[in-house]
């Protein structure tokens, strides 16, 4: 029986996965690249630092470790400049459904992300009370797809790994969970996310059968 539930933030509760690309590509434009889509599905649900790696790499540039630092603040200023108008409507459909079906049985609920920003986020758009624990980038060293921020949530709910599911969009995610041994739902598409233990589109692709078999399994 699954005893704790843990989501990801970005891509999964909000869309604040669209605001990190825009981020990210205003970084970019300044390095005369032209960062694509595409290119930003890497950067899904890993760490701040991996993805300027990722983003030097990308645009051939090379920088002192003080530049890059100088960076990786200009990117966060951005991101929380285009958070700053969150609110509710930015919450992905299905999701406060499925927040309140675990916290009507109380099912020990947590975050588990790669933000540093994830509990401002959660406070913008009122879902912070729905959660048990608050994991993020400020709470653990090892970037997804390493499994300590699953680890570490499922610590702070009281639960053992093996009673956890995950619900993440990335394949980092999928990963750090599957290494946490924990059970795994995909939002997003099959393609990218197939090694999940199940993959839905969204949140209201599901019903309550679905998630009542959740806490059973």
């Amino acid at each position: 029986m699954k005893k704790g539930i843990i989501f990801d933030l970005d891509g999964v509760i909000v869309d604040t996965a669209k605001y990190h690309y825009l981020a990210w590509k205003k970084m970019a434009a300044q390095f005369g690249y032209d960062f694509t889509e595409e290119e930003n599905e890497a950067f899904k649900g890993v760490s701040r630092i991996r993805c300027m790696e990722l983003l030097l790499e990308m645009a051939q540039v090379e920088a002192s470790q003080e530049q890059i630092n100088e960076w990786l603040f200009q990117k966060n200023q951005d991101y929380l400049a285009y958070i700053e108008q969150m609110d509710q409507e930015e919450i992905l459909p299905g999701v406060l459904t499925a927040l309140s079906f675990f916290k009507s049985r109380q099912i020990p609920t947590a975050l588990g992300s790669a933000s540093k920003n994830a509990r401002p986020i959660l406070e913008k758009v009122g879902l912070l009370s729905y959660f048990d624990a608050v994991v993020d980038g400020n709470d653990v060293s090892a970037a997804k797809p390493d499994p300590e921020v699953f680890l570490v949530a499922a610590r702070q709910l009281g639960v053992t790994p093996e009673q956890c599911v995950v619900f993440e969009d990335s394949t980092a995610g999928i990963e750090a969970a599957q290494r946490a041994k924990m059970g795994t739902v995909g939002i997003g598409h099959t393609d990218s996310l197939g090694k999940a233990d199940v993959v839905f589109a969204q949140f209201t692709d599901m019903d309550e059968t679905f998630l009542n078999g959740l806490l059973t399994a």
